[in-house]
């Protein structure tokens, strides 16, 4: 991808740049995976649910994993009913139960008690399973760790194995890692499945093994292929990935317009025309996210400062070989995933503008405007 040519051509900035080829590459890496072992793929509409991207993402697909009534109507006239609608989440609600099951094809309830609530209204064209909290922690940052302590994701598996609700669920739902870029992680919580239920295993339709695995950027898919095969082929049921990240991270990239320079304490400041509240994992997670006109070792250091009032809307420290300029153009990569869904308008900054870049041709697809920041906090 030509970054400066997308800077050439980006005349409204910030810019939100979806990479269409970049994705389809990831989704075709997707869709050997599953003609060699049989797995059924979902996209987790989490990481990025514009409809371009979920449109893309049709054709290489089985279907959609959701995590809400509103992503699941989203997903649903993307699907058109041509594939599997997964759900699983910790805040079902009684008063969207039905139109919740009269849209999804499999829930996987997130414990017990929620199962013992809602199992028993009808819900006839939904294949209901439990998501299971396996107690295998591969993560040192809790604030990703779906198995820390106390989790409040699945059901214990220890409670689970001694609970005759098994016996009533259709499938099961794991999902303990986050960016995993190799298949060990996941060979271990199956060998602690198949300890813990064994032969009960083949009463089941389905195994959803989750996301969280970087497949575009693990080189070795043997693991992972003959973990399906044998999955399918001792316990006859069908097996669902379901990916988010992996199919969209490194296909969005943000184009930002330095608008203001000046030293502070000795250090140049550069004021860029968006904000950390672009992509709020910035803050949350202290993520520093890669740049491409940053220069190792280069000789001018500057930090990169969100054009909020907040004190710590600040991108980061980076190195460059030449200073900076007022209208520069600088392009922050691989900000596909969890970046545009989280992003919010505070100090009335607008959103960035969207485009999509494929076969060299760079389409706006999406702009907002102040009316639709007067739309979301106008009384009604």
């Amino acid at each position: 991808m030509d970054f400066q040519t997308i800077k050439n051509q980006t005349s409204c900035t910030p810019a939100f740049i979806l990479n269409a080829d970049a994705m389809i590459n990831n989704l075709q890496i997707l869709n050997t995976l599953r003609q060699q072992c049989g797995c059924k793929i979902l996209y987790s509409i989490k990481a990025l649910p514009l409809s371009t991207v979920l449109e893309i993402a049709k054709p290489f697909i089985d279907g959609f994993s959701v995590s809400s009534l509103f992503e699941a109507k989203l997903a649903n006239e993307i699907l058109a009913g041509q594939g599997s609608l997964h759900l699983t989440t910790p805040g079902i609600r009684s008063d969207e139960w039905q139109e919740l099951t009269a849209l999804i094809t499999h829930l996987s309830f997130n414990s017990l008690t929620q199962f013992q609530r809602f199992s028993s209204i009808p819900a006839p064209q939904t294949s209901l399973g439990m998501r299971v909290n396996p107690k295998l922690s591969f993560l040192k940052d809790d604030r990703f760790n779906p198995c820390r302590p106390h989790s409040k994701l699945g059901v214990d598996i220890d409670v689970l194995w001694q609970s005759s609700d098994i016996n009533q669920v259709k499938g099961l739902h794991i999902h303990n890692i986050f960016s995993a870029t190799d298949f060990t992680p996941l060979v271990k919580t199956i060998e602690k499945l198949r300890q813990y239920f064994g032969a009960e295993l083949a009463q089941l339709d389905w195994l959803n093994l989750g996301g969280g695995y970087l497949f575009n950027q693990i080189n070795d898919h043997r693991p992972f292929i003959k973990l399906v095969a044998n999955l399918k082929h001792d316990y006859n049921l069908d097996v669902f990935i379901e990916p988010g990240k992996a199919i969209i991270d490194n296909t969005g990239h943000l184009v930002t317009t330095v608008i203001d320079l000046f030293v502070s304490d000795g250090k140049t400041i550069a004021v860029l025309d968006t904000s950390i509240n672009h992509h709020p994992e910035v803050f949350e997670y202290q993520r520093q996210l890669e740049l491409n006109e940053q220069v190792s070792k280069g000789r001018y250091s500057v930090i990169l400062a969100g054009s909020t009032c907040l004190a710590g809307d600040l991108f980061g420290e980076y190195p460059f070989n030449e200073p900076l300029n007022i209208g520069d153009k600088l392009v922050f990569k691989n900000f596909g995933a969890y970046s545009l869904i989280k992003a919010n308008r505070f100090n009335g900054y607008n959103l960035p503008t969207i485009y999509r870049y494929q076969n060299q041709q760079l389409t706006k697809i999406k702009q907002y405007d102040y009316q639709d920041y007067r739309q979301q906090w106008l009384a009604d």
